[in-house]
């Protein structure tokens, strides 16, 4: 039977109880962890969300009746202590912040009973994720992901204290938007007083943000929620929040350095790692040469070597063939593992397929100097010798090559020294390697359109020196972008925006807009570009990265109270779900099922 906590109230939390409180009677609540009965006396640990302590039950301190309910305690039952806080009598446990002390019990209430939990609540569990996400309330009791949620909450409140003080206003921009064109999938909203017309969720608050520069606001932020209808992955949810934020007159140095600031602060703060500022930077161009990604881990080396001029005129036909092709051949070089077994080159050989490649050219240096290389007979000793040199080989060491179209190379090459790191170790969760990437392209052509598309928006201003190119060779126009990449993890992005109208009105004509779907789509933002736009910039962070990052989780969804699957449904609420036909009505919508072998499903 259920007790009320009339008359109760609670002293303070489990885990702020301290040495302090010795001789003092405090009232506790919490969740039973465990209860341990040795007869005569039982051993009870109580948790909250601060962490667990000791209770002590005998019948002679707390009467018979609190000692006979003390007799009936489960894990997850939610109870109401009163006592005295005493010195552990037994040996302290160093693992636990009360650990010297414990609490001999007076009085008990059972608040409520729990039934046995379809999972334990500890620690690094290994339940299956899909049973825990289907009772989230309660795995949301492990302290590890309490100290998860708590960790982003305060990071939150840091980041609100400090663009605060740097003189940014918090403004909260609508959630019910006009679709856009560019970009992931709008998730839509049907209008019921506005038949057959849509609201979209905002990918962003892209466009609202630079209206708030139009108004005069100099500085804005924002932490705010996000929607794209996108593939998952562990960085990625259909739902997320950003810290979102946008100057006025200021240039890219200047959002730099404000939020180099910011993240010295909050991660001084949250992990007491001292940010070493200012950050590195690296250009789109040197990111993609060096390391294969436009979001390079840099807590270790293992850079990638262009050796095309070394191998050209060879007569090994997958690397000449590339070179005919215009494409390259690059390499990576994994020191001290030319002993690596055939079986596991194999494997990376079949890793490497996975992002493109048609094979993967490999080079051991033998202790001795000679070399086992898949591609030796194609090429002489001097031809080897020359290429070895090229990457700084050495004995011991072995030695990857790709060679494709450079897209191909880099997105081959780029995961494989991931892999590679990741099996050899190299990966620490408690170092962290910050990077500046900037002057992405502005553009980038697709395939499957048939034009060039924006690769960050089409809102985003082109390098200066670069705008003559815009008409002749779009493709080589940097743009004044930059993302903040933390170990391997684009932690957001930004740029410098357009703030003239008429090289506004040429971005979207490069991208393929009339003049009348420019106005149709951007027609709002396009006269308030005739009314004196201040030049602004601005940058984005997603909140759940960077907080997985710091606590070292392996996904976004442990940092989220309520995450989605990667299907994006919530196994908890079930959703999404059907609705009722008469919802449906008002909106004026029908379901039209996809076909299936000539059936409707």
């Amino acid at each position: 039977m259920a007790e009320s906590m009339k008359g109760l109230k609670r002293s303070c939390r489990c885990a702020e109880v301290t040495e302090a409180n010795v001789g003092q009677e405090l009232t506790l609540m919490g969740w039973v962890q465990k209860s341990r009965n040795k007869g005569g006396i039982i051993f009870t640990d109580l948790r909250d969300r601060s962490g667990l302590i000791q209770l002590i039950f005998e019948e002679n301190d707390c009467g018979a009746e609190s000692f006979a309910k003390a007799e009936k305690l489960r894990s997850e039952f939610a109870v109401a202590v009163t006592g005295v806080v005493e010195k552990r009598s037994g040996a302290a446990n160093p693992n636990l912040a009360t650990g010297t002390i414990e609490v001999r019990a007076k009085a008990l209430r059972i608040l409520s009973e729990s039934e046995v939990p379809p999972f334990p609540i500890e620690e690094n569990s290994r339940t299956r994720e899909e049973l825990r996400l289907q009772y989230r309330y309660l795995d949301l009791r492990r302290p590890d992901l309490q100290r998860n949620i708590m960790t982003r909450s305060r990071v939150a409140t840091m980041v609100r204290q400090f663009l605060s003080d740097e003189g940014f206003l918090e403004i909260e921009t609508p959630t019910l938007i006009k679709s856009t064109p560019e970009g992931a999938r709008d998730y839509l909203v049907p209008s019921r007083v506005h038949p057959g017309s849509f609201y979209a969720l905002p990918q962003s608050p892209q466009l609202l943000k630079q209206l708030l520069m139009c108004s005069g606001f100099d500085r804005y932020f924002q932490l705010a929620r996000c929607y794209r209808d996108e593939d998952l992955r562990a960085d990625r949810q259909p739902e997320f929040t950003q810290i979102d934020m946008e100057l006025s007159f200021v240039d890219v140095d200047d959002v730099l350095d404000v939020n180099e600031r910011l993240l010295k602060k909050i991660f001084k703060e949250i992990c007491n790692f001292d940010v070493p500022l200012p950050i590195q930077r690296l250009t789109w161009r040197e990111a993609m040469d060096r390391f294969g990604s436009d979001k390079p881990d840099m807590r270790f080396g293992m850079e990638l070597k262009n050796v095309s001029d070394v191998v050209k005129g060879c007569a090994f036909a997958v690397f000449a063939g590339a070179l005919e092709q215009g494409g390259s051949v690059r390499g990576i070089n994994a020191a001290g593992q030319a002993g690596m077994p055939r079986k596991k080159i194999d494997a990376l050989v079949e890793y490497a397929k996975g992002f493109g490649a048609k094979g993967l050219a490999y080079l051991a240096i033998l202790p001795d100097g000679s070399y086992k290389c898949s591609f030796g007979k194609f090429m002489s000793q001097d031809e080897l010798t020359a290429l070895v040199e090229a990457m700084a080989g050495k004995p011991g060491d072995l030695l990857f090559f790709a060679a494709d179209k450079d897209k191909v190379v880099f997105d081959v090459l780029g995961n494989l020294r991931l892999e590679l790191a990741r099996q050899l170790d190299l990966l620490k969760k408690d170092e962290f390697k910050f990077l500046w990437v900037t002057e992405f392209p502005l553009l980038e052509y697709s395939e499957v359109e048939g034009r060039y598309v924006a690769m960050h928006h089409p809102f985003t201003m082109p390098m200066e020196e670069d705008l003559p190119l815009i008409d002749t060779d779009p493709g080589a126009v940097r743009a004044k972008a930059y993302d903040i990449v933390l170990n391997g993890t684009e932690l957001g992005g930004g740029s410098v925006r357009i703030h003239q109208a008429d090289v506004q009105e040429k971005m979207l004509e490069v991208l393929g807009f009339t003049k009348e779907r420019a106005k149709e789509q951007f027609g709002f933002l396009l006269e308030a570009f005739q009314y004196g736009v201040p030049p602004h910039a601005g940058l984005a962070y997603g909140l759940d990265r960077i907080v997985m990052l710091m606590v070292g989780a392996d996904s976004i969804r442990d940092v989220i109270a309520f995450p989605k699957v990667k299907d994006a449904s919530c196994m908890l609420m079930e959703a999404p779900s059907q609705v009722e036909k008469k919802q449906l009505d008002e909106l004026g919508i029908a379901i039209v099922l996809p076909e299936k072998d000539g059936e409707r499903e």
